[in-house]
């Protein structure tokens, strides 16, 4: 009976030691608000004047790391995973990786959320992650932080600050394309709108951004939205579906698909209209071909690299460096007539390629030869 009860003893001082383990890591994992500004200012802009800069506690390299992306059938995502694997193995970068992994989840956000709870499982230091859904990760958040995994969301963000937010001005976005439209369409008009993936932070905000800039001009527009899921084969049929059902269009937007949006106009004859639309190579070798045609352009987004950036402020918090709580990073902006051959985009590349895929002022620049190197699939 004795032995009973000092074995019972013993377990239940294990079990007492292994959770108070548990909260001590917990609580030493969690950063503390510092004052700025960043250990690499240049690269790692706060969002806003009162955004808050952390620094987590200094862990040993070198790190596993994960990337856990949901959406990846559109050319922005897949050369974003295939730039986040570049990135990974240039020699400075490798040499402070033990692992890098990289999962795709598709538009399932319980699946994504499940791959980030599996990497918390498993022990990785940071995760990056491309949400799915901005509002769904509550739970999964709190995880990360209860067990001292940096959590850093880039693109899609997370509606938290217990995690790490890495984008641009994604309603800027959406601002800049409508006041190109209000700009050369005076008298207002029929404008088609194609949007992303639904449910995502980027669709909603770069919708909004246009919404709200159409409204305020003071302007008649009579908008048409179709859903091109960032992807030109999807948004070519929508916009064909658009143009036959409800055009002509005095202007265009396009969130993403934009080579596909422009293919469909001429498929159709539709007559070139101004368009605001992103940065894919193929979007920019028509907007220069067709200039003189009546298709006046405004290409600004943000190349897939920002997931290098959001690799790299994960090792920096890792690394116990001083970073932003949300990083605000710059937009490529090119607009008529200024499209320029070889810098601005590239007749020889590929057209399912997105043009400004560097950051500069952080020490991240990828030729198409490294990007297009690496595959798409999990690792």
């Amino acid at each position: 009976m004795l032995r009973d009860v000092t074995s019972k003893s013993a377990r239940i001082a294990a079990v007492s030691a292994s959770m108070l383990a548990l909260l001590c890591s917990a609580a030493h994992a969690e950063p503390k608000v510092v004052s700025g500004p960043a250990a690499d200012p240049g690269c790692m802009t706060p969002w806003a004047s009162d955004t808050q800069f952390l620094q987590y506690p200094k862990k040993e390299g070198p790190y596993r790391i994960a990337l856990a992306n949901g959406y990846i059938a559109n050319t922005w995502r897949i050369q974003m995973v295939k730039t986040a694997k570049a990135y990974a193995a240039q020699p400075e970068v490798k040499a402070k990786l033990k692992e890098f992994k990289v999962v795709s989840t598709g538009e399932d956000v319980p699946a994504q959320i499940s791959a980030i709870n599996n990497f918390i499982d498993a022990g990785y230091d940071a995760i990056v992650v491309n949400a799915q859904n901005p509002t769904a990760f509550g739970p999964v958040i709190k995880r990360a932080k209860e067990a001292g995994v940096v959590l850093v969301a880039f693109d899609n963000t997370l509606d938290t600050k217990d995690a790490i937010n890495v984008n641009v001005d994604q309603k800027g976005l959406g601002v800049t394309w409508a006041e190109w439209l209000v700009k050369h369409l005076p008298n207002g008009g029929k404008i088609l709108e194609v949007r992303g993936v639904a449910g995502t932070s980027v669709d909603t905000d770069r919708h909004n951004g246009i919404k709200e800039t159409l409204a305020a001009s003071g302007k008649k527009f009579d908008v048409t939205e179709v859903v091109g899921k960032w992807d030109d084969s999807v948004a070519q049929k929508a916009t064909a579906d658009a143009i036959a059902t409800n055009g002509p269009f005095d202007g265009i937007t396009a969130q993403g698909g934009d080579t596909g949006v422009v293919q469909a106009m001429m498929d159709a004859k539709h007559p070139f209209v101004p368009f605001g639309g992103e940065t894919e190579n193929g979007f920019r070798k028509l907007c220069a071909a067709h200039a003189g045609d009546g298709l006046m352009c405004s290409s600004a987004g943000t190349g897939p690299a920002q997931v290098a950036v959001a690799i790299k402020t994960a090792i920096a918090a890792l690394e116990g460096q001083v970073i932003p709580q949300a990083v605000k990073l710059p937009t490529a902006l090119v607009s008529h007539p200024d499209f320029k051959k070889d810098q601005d985009y590239y007749p020889d590349q590929s057209d399912n390629f997105f043009v400004g895929n560097s950051f500069p002022t952080c020490g991240i620049n990828f030729t198409a030869q490294e990007i297009m190197g690496q595959t798409k699939e999990n690792q």
